[in-house]
C-alpha cells in the first residue's frame, strides 16, 4: 500500500505527464512554486512560476511528446516537505531521452508544489 508520501508524489508526476504531454506550459508552470529552482535539460537556472513557463514555451513543439517516470523513491522530509527522485524517460517524435530527475515539493498555501526541479545525465560523469 502507498504512503501518503509517495501518493503526494504521484499525484504530482500524473498532473505534470499530463500537462507535458500537451506542452501546456501554464498548466505546468502551476505545478512550481512561486519561488521555484528549476534546471531542466539546457544549462541555465530558471526562478519560479514565470521561469517554469519561459522554459517550457521554449521548447521545440513535437508533434506528441510523452514521458515515463520509473524508480521513482519519494521521502518526507518534514510535514510540508517531501524529496522526490527517479528516472523520467522522454519520447519525442521517434527519439528518447532519460534523465535523472529530482523535486522537493513543498506544501505552499495548502497545496503541493515542485519548489525544486532538477535533472541530470544518466551517464557517469566520473
Amino acid at each position: 500500500m502507498p504512503s501518503e508520501t509517495d501518493e503526494i508524489a504521484s499525484a504530482i508526476i500524473a498532473s505534470w505527464s499530463a500537462a507535458f504531454s500537451k506542452l501546456d506550459a501554464e498548466t505546468l508552470a502551476a505545478l512550481y512554486s512561486r519561488s521555484a529552482f528549476f534546471f531542466g535539460s539546457n544549462p541555465t537556472l530558471y526562478r519560479g512560476r514565470d521561469g517554469v513557463k519561459a522554459y517550457f514555451n521554449g521548447l521545440p513543439r513535437w508533434r506528441a511528446p510523452r514521458v515515463q517516470f520509473s524508480n521513482v523513491s519519494s521521502e518526507r522530509v518534514n510535514p510540508d516537505l517531501v524529496n522526490m527522485a527517479g528516472i523520467a524517460s522522454f519520447s519525442l517524435d521517434g527519439d528518447t531521452l532519460t534523465v535523472k530527475i529530482t523535486w522537493v515539493i513543498a506544501r505552499e498555501e495548502g497545496d503541493w508544489k515542485i519548489a525544486c526541479h532538477h535533472v541530470s545525465s544518466q551517464t557517469p560523469l566520473i
